[in-house]
């Protein structure tokens, strides 16, 4: 594996510079006095922002974008083998490195560097911290895999030793990474394309914890299943969070506002510690809260100035973002929930917003999630009142494996929901309008494109 000195700037070419990580990894470069290129296959407003800041980059992957005095060449787990450019830097002989090994090396440089784990939530719970951290005065660099106001966007480079990242177990992209303290909020089925079953994915979470130093300490949620023989193993202190008494960070006494919010007491060590009120709906973002409140806590933040934190939090864009309100009083609402635990938590904090019937727009994400978790999708967006399905966003992947969004209708209508099938976003926007227009909510929801249906409509 290649690697990259940050005290010796040199210039560094990333292929797919336009992804929400690898932007925000040649952000950090370029601050450091890197030369950096980069090239997409499409423009983007992150494209824009790089080169607003002298980043070139080429629109389009072809062989004679790879310079032979580039130094280090940057890739994404999506760049295949036949990539042109990676091919060429082959050729070159121009050393390597995945974007995860680079993540890896930035952490390096940190004293302390937070990397936030889980098949959900990561992008949120990391918010929250970097929210937290931010009003403890902490000035943290920050990598987001969303784009969060309070910072601005997908990056925020501060000036002190403290790092904050999600971790993504994907590929195992986290087992390269050299945190200090690790979150971790859940372990379920998830990524069926490259681990083999829930088992597989447990062990990869465990190997990550081992990646701990024994100065460390790893925040880890009690409601995940044997958790126990995660942490076994680890040589960092181990601290739960849940809703044992025996926990070491606990929350009671959960309440609900008109929007859905939820408001729980904090308890530390079995001390109570405080009162902790959400701005964003949803049991779920209460068990992120605490782990962000837990992490934040052991770093030495005071915990009124962390609660005060949780609360003026808004959400990062595409979690359960408020896109709008179109006429007849029906409010518009972005998700990027994709695995049927998100969706179910997403539907749920909805049905908790007042007397709004819910609809869910939903595009199914990659062929082999939608195989793999066809019964736990119809379950979870039975909870809608009404189903609308886009076709399925393939991402990576070219084999449908015989799976299409028609076979998830037709589950859906077994559980007795009244679900429509569309092949394109025109069509879906026609329906919608013309069958909407009584105060319903329309959550349009993936990890695809799909948001453009709702933007779409406001449009009009």
């Amino acid at each position: 594996m290649a690697s990259i000195d940050f005290n010796k700037p040199e210039w560094v070419h990333f292929i797919g510079i336009g992804g929400i990580s690898m932007s925000g990894l040649a952000e950090i470069l370029k601050d450091r006095g890197f030369k950096v290129t980069g090239s997409d296959m499409h423009a983007s407003e992150l494209i824009k922002k790089l080169e607003s800041e002298g980043v070139h980059v080429a629109i389009g992957q072809r062989a004679e974008n790879i310079d032979e005095n580039m130094q280090k060449i940057v890739y994404t787990a999506a760049v295949h083998a036949d990539n042109p450019e990676l091919m060429r830097a082959k050729e070159l002989g121009i050393p390597l490195l995945t974007r995860a090994e680079l993540l890896g090396q930035t952490m390096k440089n940190y004293h302390t560097a937070v990397a936030v784990a889980g098949t959900h939530g990561k992008t949120t719970t990391t918010s929250m911290i970097t929210e937290a951290a931010l009003a403890a005065e902490l000035d943290p660099t920050v990598s987001v895999g969303g784009m969060l106001d309070s910072i601005g966007g997908n990056i925020r480079i501060g000036q002190s030793d403290l790092f904050i990242a999600e971790a993504c177990e994907y590929t195992n992209s986290f087992l390269s990474f050299f945190p200090t303290v690790g979150v971790i909020l859940n372990v379920g089925a998830d990524h069926l394309d490259f681990f083999e079953d829930l088992d597989d994915i447990r062990n990869s979470f465990g190997k990550f914890a081992m990646l701990l130093p024994e100065d460390g300490f790893l925040v880890i949620s009690s409601n995940i299943e044997k958790y126990e023989d995660i942490v076994k193993d680890v040589k960092c202190r181990v601290i739960t969070v849940g809703e044992r008494a025996e926990d070491d960070y606990r929350m009671e006494n959960i309440t609900y506002d008109k929007n859905g919010c939820a408001s729980f007491t904090l308890f530390k060590g079995g001390v109570q510690e405080g009162e902790v009120a959400l701005g964003v709906p949803g049991l779920h973002n209460a068990w992120n809260a605490l782990a962000a409140a837990a992490c934040m806590t052991e770093l030495g933040a005071d915990p009124e100035v962390i609660f005060q934190a949780l609360k003026s939090f808004g959400g990062t864009h595409r979690r359960f973002e408020k896109k709008g309100i179109l006429p007849g009083d029906v409010l518009v609402i972005d998700d990027y929930a994709h695995h049927p635990d998100e969706i179910r938590a997403t539907l749920t904090a909805a049905k908790k917003m007042g007397e709004r019937k819910v609809i869910c727009i939903f595009q199914p994400h990659t062929y082999s999630r939608t195989k793999a978790l066809l019964d736990e999708f119809a379950d979870a967006l039975s909870l809608a009142d009404e189903v609308v399905l886009a076709k399925i966003y393939p991402a990576r992947e070219t084999d449908d494996l015989g799976i299409s969004s028609y076979v998830l209708a037709e589950k859906i209508k077994k559980l007795g929901k009244k679900v429509t099938c569309f092949d394109t976003f025109p069509e879906i926007e026609k329906f919608l309008l013309k069958n909407f227009f009584h105060g319903e909510m329309l959550i349009t929801m993936g990890a695809g494109d799909i948001v453009k249906v709702g933007e779409n409509m406001l449009k009009l």
